[in-house]
C-alpha cells in the first residue's frame, strides 16, 4: 500500500469513530463488510445480509447505501 494511501486512511480514522475499532482495518482488510461502488461520490451499495444492524446504512428503497467515509475511501482508492 503506497504511503499517501496509509496517511489518508489514518487521517479518516482520526476523524470518525468506529463501533467495530476499525477492524477492516486491523486485519488488513480482511474482515470488511461487503460492499459494491456503484458511482455516486460518497456512497457505496451494501451488500450485506442484514445492513439494519450497521450505523452507517441508510436504508433507500429496497436497498441500503453505505456511507461510511473509511469503507467508501477503500472501495474507491483500493478497490476492494
Amino acid at each position: 500500500m503506497r504511503v499517501e494511501t496509509k496517511k489518508q486512511i489514518e487521517q479518516i480514522i482520526d476523524q470518525m469513530s468506529c463501533p467495530k475499532g476499525f477492524k477492516c482495518v486491523e486485519s488488513e482488510f480482511e474482515l470488511i463488510c461487503k460492499a459494491r461502488d456503484f458511482g455516486l461520490a460518497n456512497y457505496l451499495e451494501c451488500l450485506e445480509d442484514m445492513p439494519s444492524l450497521c450505523k452507517f446504512a441508510l436504508p433507500f428503497g429496497k436497498a441500503h447505501f453505505c456511507h461510511c467515509p473509511l469503507r467508501v475511501y477503500i472501495a474507491k482508492e483500493l478497490k476492494i
